[in-house]
């Protein structure tokens, strides 16, 4: 099993990550906050997930190990898989998520796309003695909005995470209106909460 992957960053989109490492470029399945940190590296060390199926391979890369550790949290809950737990980090930050999680506040999980009613009480339910033994790491930088390159970045990332573009566009739009200047990860977790 893989713990980390170290090398160049060869390709980088707001779901994905390629790392050189040795000549082999590993594809590693990322969330939003995990990329505003890649942004404008040329080398990374990632954390790995590994999820082997006999019709899957794939790669979850995170910035921190604890990140790593709330992603298993989350695919350990029934009927939270792998890209459902990504989106659901690129949503809430650990300390939304854990604050949400704590009091007992399904309705901020439901509010993720792909989250529904009962997947959001088992997971307050499965994981609210979980998640207290968690060390959640410090906030994590991310690259100022401001720029239009950047809002379309921010679209991009949402139809990535399977929204249309037309209404991440309206959605990207609002967010930044009601929030100038913020990052980018903020602007497309504000722009999700939107639509």
């Amino acid at each position: 099993m893989l713990d980390y992957i170290s090398g160049k960053i060869a390709d980088l989109t707001p779901t994905e990550v390629v790392i050189d490492n040795g000549g082999i470029g590993y594809c590693i399945n990322i969330a939003l906050p995990t990329y505003s940190l890649l942004m404008g590296q040329k080398e990374t060390n990632l954390y790995v997930y590994e999820l082997l199926r006999e019709d899957v391979h794939q790669l979850y890369g995170f910035a921190e190990k604890s990140d790593r550790e709330l992603f298993l949290l989350l695919i350990g809950v029934n009927g939270v898989g792998a890209n459902t737990a990504r989106v659901i980090m690129s949503s809430l930050t650990p300390q939304e998520m854990r604050d949400a999680i704590v009091r007992e506040n399904a309705r901020a999980l439901k509010n993720v796309k792909g989250i529904g009613t009962k997947t959001a009480e088992r997971i307050v339910v499965e994981l609210k003695d979980k998640i207290g033994k968690l060390k959640i790491a410090g906030s994590q930088p991310q690259m100022m909005m401001g720029q239009a390159a950047e809002a379309e970045e921010a679209v991009d990332a949402l139809v990535m995470l399977g929204f249309n573009r037309q209404n991440s566009q309206k959605a990207v739009e609002k967010a930044i209106q009601q929030n100038p200047g913020a990052k980018v990860g903020e602007v497309v977790k504000l722009a999700m909460r939107l639509m």
